[in-house]
């Protein structure tokens, strides 16, 4: 868009939303639109990038603190028992 119609485009814009609710609403449109406009630049470009970069997948294993017996906790919660 070329710089002319741009400022073409603002001035019917302005006009109208501001002879609607004021300027206020005004300045509210102008940062709605350039929100809107950031959040489509986002989820445009992003998910890429994401997709990307390699997943840290480092996973080691720890042992429990105290003794635990798994198979017995499940038993119990598919009984209807306390742990």
């Amino acid at each position: 868009m070329d710089l002319p119609n741009s400022r073409k485009l603002w001035e019917r814009f302005k006009l109208r939303v501001g002879a609607r609710a004021g300027l206020r609403a005004l300045s509210q449109a102008v940062e709605a639109l350039l929100e809107e406009g950031v959040a489509e630049r986002v989820v445009a470009e992003e998910p890429p990038k994401m997709l990307a970069a390699p997943a840290p997948l480092g996973v080691k294993p720890v042992k429990p603190k105290v003794p635990t017996d798994a198979g017995r906790a499940v038993r119990e919660l598919r009984r209807g028992g306390e742990v």
